[in-house]
């Protein structure tokens, strides 16, 4: 009989036993929030301007505030430019096109995107854009993860369109080929 009560007295414990471990996994964390940083329109989160002539970048998230998770970065490209075929090893890039067209190639795939639209260059696919029509584009452009992303573009923004395999490996991506043409 004392196993018995014993037996009812544990089973009606279990849920009080199991309910405090996720209680507190479930309560919020007591760390101080991180600082909110607002960038404006046509800002750049650390106040800077990212521009070989042919293209400007703002960056919009750093990598250090979304631990590598993901980065956010606003790129105006000027008629007939772009990166040239390229693959990420590790990553996806989503283009949104905010203004203007930009002639995108995801693979064997071409397509003209124009505002609001967007799409995804798979990691490991090779993909390439430029700019088409008589005014510069804008695009919102995100790396998941963000890997070396941030750097790369900081490293290379003097170097401009003439970028060499050596330097793309060197953050994680492979040159497959030559920018697009519009033909």
């Amino acid at each position: 009989m004392k196993r018995r009560n014993f037996l009812k007295t544990a089973a009606a414990a279990l849920p009080l036993a199991l309910a405090d471990p996720l209680a507190s996994a479930l309560e919020p964390e007591t760390a101080p929030a991180p600082p909110i940083h607002l960038v404006r329109a046509h800002d750049d989160r650390f106040g800077e301007t990212h521009s070989p002539g042919y293209t400007e970048l703002l960056f919009k998230t750093s990598t250090a505030e979304t631990p590598s998770v993901f980065a956010i970065e606003h790129t105006k490209i000027m008629p007939g430019w772009g990166p040239p075929l390229h693959l990420h090893l590790a990553q996806e890039e989503w283009f949104y096109v905010i203004d203007g067209q930009v002639l995108a190639q995801v693979g064997d795939r071409r397509v003209t995107l124009n505002p609001g639209d967007s799409i995804l260059g798979p990691r490991n696919v090779p993909h390439a854009f430029m700019a088409i029509g008589p005014a510069p584009a804008h695009m919102l452009i995100t790396f998941t993860p963000a890997g070396h992303m941030e750097q790369f573009f900081r490293d290379t923004v003097a170097v401009g369109p003439r970028q060499a395999a050596s330097v793309f490996s060197r953050y994680g991506m492979k040159l497959v080929g030559p920018p697009l043409s519009p033909s």
